[in-house]
């Protein structure tokens, strides 16, 4: 008999898994049902602050197809939520009253905004409603409160200094928007960047036109618009900043309450093996936002040092892949047991032998637009006279961190690398795309860097503009979904002319959206190319 899978949430990491469980559905091995909440099937959120200052289009975001799906036999349930799972008799009671089967459950249920605790603004943590012109820009919905407030020329106030909340406040900005980005502590990305880099980071924000309003705490917000809508973001100095539009970026928080009612384990997230199983629960899974990689063995050393989810689709998407995969490969073992007896009867030893799913290294923050550019990885704190903190953890012949630091913030240009043995441990790069897009190479492939860093700033030097095009194209260009500068020529020379094109072929660009650039540049040189031949 097929195995019943049943996917809860259908975002990003769902869809890629629904993608690579399709050859199993077709063949019969298995039958997939996937519940999403919202109306609409999986689309990708990480860019919908791209559709809200309309620069895309919410086709071009969308990564499933409901109908195609339930044509190939998928059960797709938009529009209704998991009550609660029922472990005992392995089944999910729904909002509509239904109760599906499942042999294998998997949780995608991503994650969700975290709304400051502010005056004016008091929703239900589990289902918050926020007041009109507060939004925390997460599904298409709020995408087009963004987009009436920017085509309207409007004051847009963005609560945060994170990755997402700076990406928010450029695009806006860069298309005509006044924008005030109020953060709490001396620089934006103040988790991920060290001073001096958030120093020169935010005065790179302020000449692309975005108002910085940093160690600053809100306290509650005003409703003085007309019809009761926001008018102020209030701060404990008493002063306030006027705006049109409170976009809530105070990072998100895995959803685990389904989890934790059905009596799995959490920490962050949902604990699960290196299998992607839930703790002691060998039929339910979890991956993307919502999955905490912490094994039970309490001599794992990767999970004595792992920290909770990511937070970015290329991991979860990783994950996605890894466990199709695993999920095929139990149900051919089911396929080939007696049948009579549950799952686990049958032959298990392909799917066991399967290799495990590596830990991740820590992700890559970058962050593009017109007139700037900077990375951000690893652990970067260390400052090249901290001898303590460079000696930490130089034991046992283990060589002693090393940092390598320039700056200028006249030009807004900055530099870190961190490196032990050579090798980055962390890197900053502002104002320098092509040192940037080097360093970020070496330290996903763990190479070594020359003994003469000064070399790597020449990169962005007068004398290597002519050798600009001259990068390796076997580099990742994607590294959301680890698509390399070759793949993308590929596809290119065989008639893609467009992003889209590329995405569709490659699924290049279909993440973060941070390559959307690099993609371009690939596609121009290859046509600039054959017109002058």
């Amino acid at each position: 008999m097929s195995e019943q899978i049943v996917i809860v949430g259908f975002g990003p990491v769902a869809a890629r898994l629904v993608d690579e469980l399709l050859p199993a559905v077709r063949s019969g091995l298995a039958r997939l049902t996937v519940i999403g909440e919202e109306a609409d099937a999986a689309y990708n959120r990480v860019l919908v602050a791209d559709l809200g200052v309309g620069r895309t289009t919410a086709g071009a975001l969308a990564l499933s197809d409901a109908a195609a799906l339930i044509a190939d036999g998928v059960d797709v349930r938009l529009g209704v939520r998991v009550r609660r799972v029922d472990r005992a008799r392995q089944q999910v009671v729904l909002t509509d009253g239904s109760t599906p089967h499942y042999d294998r459950l998997v949780f995608a249920t991503g994650s969700r905004p975290v709304i400051p605790n502010l005056t004016g603004i008091n929703p239900d943590p589990a289902a918050p409603v926020l007041p009109a012109g507060v939004t925390a820009l997460r599904d298409l919905r709020d995408a087009e409160v963004l987009r009436e407030a920017v085509a309207g020329g409007k004051r847009v106030v963005v609560l945060g200094g994170g990755v997402l909340g700076l990406e928010t406040a450029l695009a806006a900005a860069e298309e005509g928007a006044t924008v005030t980005v109020v953060h709490n502590g001396a620089h934006p990305l103040g988790r991920n960047i060290d001073r001096g880099g958030g120093a020169v980071l935010a005065a790179s924000l302020r000449n692309c036109g975005v108002r910085m309003a940093g160690n600053a705490r809100s306290t509650g917000v005003e409703h003085n618009a007309p019809g009761g809508g926001f008018s102020a973001l209030l701060l404990d100095d008493g002063s306030a900043i006027d705006g049109d539009l409170l976009v809530l970026s105070c990072g998100v928080r895995p959803r685990v309450e389904l989890a934790e009612g059905c009596g799995l384990s959490t920490a962050s997230g949902i604990l699960v093996d290196h299998k992607l199983r839930a703790h002691h629960e060998p039929h339910i899974f979890a991956i993307g936002d919502c999955a905490e990689v912490r094994c039970p063995d309490p001599s794992c050393s990767d999970c004595r040092a792992a920290r909770g989810p990511s937070g970015l689709v290329g991991p979860g998407w990783r994950q996605a892949e890894w466990l199709a995969e695993y999920l095929t490969l139990l149900a051919e073992c089911s396929a080939e047991g007696t049948g009579d007896g549950p799952v686990e009867a049958g032959p298990v030893e392909a799917a066991e032998l399967l290799p495990e799913l590596p830990m991740e290294k820590p992700g890559v923050i970058v962050l593009k637009a017109r007139g700037m550019n900077m990375a951000v990885a690893g652990d970067n704190t260390a400052d090249p006279w901290d001898d303590e903190i460079l000696m930490a953890g130089a034991v046992s012949s283990r060589p002693r961190l090393q940092v390598a630091q320039w700056a200028d913030p006249e030009h807004g240009r900055y530099v870190k690398m961190t490196t032990r043995g050579g090798v980055l441990e962390g890197l900053v790069v502002v104002g320098m795309p092509r040192t940037a897009a080097e360093l970020v190479s070496l330290f996903e492939r763990g190479d070594e860097l020359p003994a003469d860093r000064s070399l790597l700033l020449r990169l962005d030097g007068p004398d290597q503009l002519a050798a600009a095009g001259a990068s390796d194209p076997g580099r990742t260009v994607c590294r959301c979904a680890g698509v390399t500068g070759t793949k993308i020529e590929d596809a290119v020379v065989d008639g893609c002319s467009t992003v889209a094109e590329v995405s569709g072929a490659t699924r290049a660009g279909t993440g973060c959206g941070g390559c959307h650039s690099d993609i371009k540049d690939i596609i121009e040189k290859h046509f600039q190319a054959a017109a002058a031949a």
